[in-house]
């Protein structure tokens, strides 16, 4: 009896082992795609007062398919990072809280023929972020995003370059990032993305004790160890109320010996998106698709989004917008592989008609 029943339950292990294996062979293989991570000279970034190199790394996400099919070209996504990121962590060069090209694999091998080249370009500057703004001290960085480097992708890669196929989009900064670009250059992307973007719109209060430690700041040395937030300020400041004429970093902070700047405040809201929407409408009327998203938990931003909801909608500008259970970071992965590059899918034009 003893002899029965292990011989049964060995048989009945092996039929469990046997289906497993059944079952794991039958799953759909991912594809995986390649990253490279290449260097492109910015004549625009040149001779910034930060003393930033105008040599970039740019990580370049390439689809399984870009190395087995010669002749086809693809459409291209321009993902920017944020604040104290760079290309590197996003593309697996660097431990980092989440890594793009394995959810980019996984979501190509289920629609192969939608496959994109995805393009993250590294913004990290002296002041850990560059705001993707223009500024004599780190440098033209819209115009770097939306004339070089998007020119430089489409003459070394197999893109379908044309405005239709060119998405643009970005978390946190880079979603900053993506709306102050996409709005301004309608003629270069069609279609815009926006997780989780910070800087939309003016803080409800002052932080004065942020400013005050940020006015203490002297040396770069006591910037390098200085908290986050006193960071961003001087990233702020670096974008959006350069000073040529102010050394050693090059900008006006909003507080000077104690005292509050109004005017240097007035500059920084000059360049929230949601201030100056109005006077970009016809520009984005010319996009074809805009999105974006934010968990619930990271409630400023959430908040800003609901406004810029509502703007476009008082325009009858047709958006994709939602808030979701989360926080600034806890969700993004999956949102980007279920909602973004859906998105993407359905706006871009992946028609094969290369110049």
């Amino acid at each position: 009896m003893i002899k029965y029943v292990t011989c049964f339950t060995i048989a009945f292990v092996f039929l469990l082992l046997s289906h497993s294996i059944k079952s794991l062979a039958q799953q759909p293989k991912i594809a995986k795609g390649t990253v490279e991570r290449i260097k492109v000279h910015s004549t625009l970034l040149e001779g910034n007062l930060s003393g930033d190199s105008a040599d970039r790394y740019v990580s370049v996400y390439l689809p399984a398919g870009y190395k087995s099919g010669t002749k086809k070209h693809y459409p291209v996504v321009y993902f920017l990072r944020g604040y104290t990121d760079n290309d590197a962590k996003f593309y697996g060069f660097q431990k980092h809280w989440m890594t793009l090209p394995p959810i980019l694999d996984t979501a190509f091998s289920q629609k192969p023929d939608q496959e994109m080249i995805v393009v993250t370009p590294d913004a990290y500057t002296l002041f850990q972020g560059s705001m993707y703004s223009n500024s004599v001290t780190t440098g033209n960085w819209e115009d770097f995003v939306a004339r070089e480097l998007v020119n430089y992708i489409d003459s070394h890669y197999r893109t379908l370059a044309q405005k239709e196929s060119r998405g643009l989009c970005g978390h946190s900064m880079g979603g900053y990032g993506a709306l102050r670009i996409g709005e301004k250059n309608p003629d270069v992307f069609s279609t815009v993305y926006l997780l989780s973007p910070c800087c939309l719109n003016s803080p409800a209060t002052a932080a004065e004790t942020q400013f005050l430690r940020a006015d203490s700041i002297k040396t770069i040395e006591q910037l390098q160890k200085a908290d986050f937030f006193t960071k961003a300020l001087f990233a702020s400041a670096a974008a959006w109320s350069p000073n040529p004429a102010n050394p050693p970093f090059y900008l006006d902070l909003p507080i000077k010996n104690g005292n509050i700047q109004p005017e240097i405040l007035n500059k920084w809201d000059a360049n929230r998106p949601l201030n100056n929407l109005d006077q970009y409408i016809y520009n984005i009327r010319k996009l074809k698709s805009i999105g974006f998203d934010a968990g619930d938990k990271d409630r400023s931003i959430a908040e800003s989004i609901r406004t810029l909801d509502e703007v476009l909608s008082k325009y009858n500008i047709a958006h994709s917008f939602e808030i979701y259970d989360g926080d600034h970071i806890n969700h993004v992965a999956d949102r980007i592989e279920g909602k973004m590059l859906q998105f993407f899918e359905k706006s871009l034009s992946f028609k094969q008609n290369p110049k």
